[in-house]
């Protein structure tokens, strides 16, 4: 999402709107701080809920991380992030570049829920998984009403860092 906002707010500061670029523009960074602060807080009592009820991982368990259940979703919605985008270019017409920022602020407010819930996992010193056959075909939701609960498993397990990072390999000497 940071991207397309990105690029649509930068497409969006070409055209001078009805408002002109200076409103636009400062509308639009209005609008990225507010979305970026309600895309963080909003169902955070939901994930801190399904974090400390979070169960011990199963041997039969199939587990995702948040990096594959992101990208997951990000194909099973594909056609909702590209009416955003459109959404966020046609809007320029009338405030310059305010579209593409409140997109990009999205994205920002979602880059900082994953780095908040790294820190948790950190501090609880075990990774957070979603099982896989709750999320649905399109990506699901990580924190929908379909999970019911998170599994956990040690820091050391998988090839997953806290937040859903890589694990960073040593370099062999």
């Amino acid at each position: 999402m940071w991207w397309l906002g990105v690029v649509a707010a930068a497409a969006g500061a070409v055209p001078p709107g009805l408002t002109g670029r200076r409103i636009g523009v400062l509308s639009g960074a209005a609008l990225l701080l507010v979305s970026a602060a309600v895309v963080v807080l909003v169902r955070r009592r939901r994930y801190t809920a399904l974090a400390h009820g979070a169960a011990r991982a199963g041997r039969h368990d199939v587990l995702q991380d948040r990096a594959v259940t992101a990208r997951a979703w990000r194909r099973g919605h594909r056609w909702w992030l590209l009416l955003a985008f459109a959404a966020a270019l046609g809007s320029s017409f009338a405030l310059p570049a305010a579209g593409g920022m409140l997109l990009a602020g999205a994205g920002i407010g979602l880059r900082l829920k994953a780095a908040w819930l790294g820190r948790r996992e950190r501090a609880g010193d075990a990774l957070l998984w979603v099982r896989v056959d709750w999320l649905g075909p399109d990506g699901g939701r990580p924190a929908g009403k379909a999970v019911k609960g998170y599994r956990s498993t040690g820091t050391a397990a998988g090839d997953a860092a806290p937040g859903g990072a890589r694990r960073r390999t040593a370099a062999l000497v």
